[in-house]
């Protein structure tokens, strides 16, 4: 079952553009609770494309290749609550908090946006309003309703990470990130090396800050939540088989940990 978020009225937003999130098992019996914040690459009709052509949104640049189907997945088979953020993150990156430079990036990995430049502060604050500000008050909403419910809550950020960046090949294939809390993180990194198959990173390719990040500070740190970012490597799940491969992996892993993880709390 999945639930889609509500119309916002704005000029941004037409009547035909698609809501902001889609939130899948609105009654999930899983403590696992999923967010993809860059799942979708779609954009206004209103606002052209941002100039760009089609092959640049389908890069990674434009969302995180594979993720909403890994999420999709991943959130069937554990009953799991889900969210996926239905645009693009050049039309604003929901996983920035709102002064990060890169919330609306002119540039990114090389390619310039034109409908990003030279943005009014009218502009600016109408992306807010019509995307950001919905698709994470739908979360807090959620995990309020779990608080007030004693119902436990471990919260996993899902990312995914493009193979090769500026001329680097990455070796790994998934990354366990985390701020200050490492309580799922060390789990899940050791975990995720014990499988005997995969290159994990710890804290890489990236890892987070307050200024750069939105969901772990925001929903994980802010609220004392068991939370981990998790980031798998984009050509292993490019493809609907390379998407349930992950999921069976994760479902696996995930009940695993669950008993100790939930001893956290």
């Amino acid at each position: 079952m999945a639930d889609s978020g509500l119309q916002i009225s704005t000029a941004l937003l037409g009547a035909d553009d698609p809501p902001v999130f889609t939130a899948h098992h609105p009654h999930g019996t899983s403590p696992f609770v999923l967010l993809a914040d860059h799942a979708g690459q779609r954009l206004p009709a209103s606002l052209d494309e941002l100039g760009l052509p089609q092959a640049e949104l389908d890069r990674h640049i434009g969302w995180d290749i594979g993720i909403a189907g890994t999420t999709r997945a991943l959130a069937k088979r554990l009953d799991a609550w889900a969210i996926e953020q239905t645009y693009s993150r050049l039309l604003i990156d929901c996983n920035r908090p709102l002064a990060s430079p890169t919330l609306i990036p002119e540039v990114s990995d090389g390619t310039a946006i034109p409908g990003n430049t030279g943005l009014s502060d009218v502009q600016r604050e109408q992306r807010i309003a019509a995307i950001h500000t919905p698709y994470h008050a739908h979360i807090n909403a959620e995990l309020d309703r779990r608080r007030d419910a004693g119902i436990p809550t471990l919260l996993v950020m899902m990312h995914s990470f493009t193979p090769a960046m500026n001329g680097f090949q990455r070796p790994w294939h998934a990354g366990v990130l985390y701020h200050q809390d490492t309580r799922f993180a060390h789990a899940l990194l050791q975990a995720l090396r014990d499988e005997g198959d995969l290159v994990v990173g710890d804290n890489e390719p990236y890892s987070v800050n307050t200024t750069s990040d939105y969901a772990v500070p925001m929903h994980g740190e802010a609220r004392g939540l068991v939370h981990v970012e998790l980031e798998i490597r984009q050509d292993l799940i490019a493809d609907a088989p390379g998407q349930e491969a992950w999921a069976e992996r994760l479902e696996r892993i995930f009940r695993t940990l669950q008993p100790a993880l939930l001893q956290l709390q």
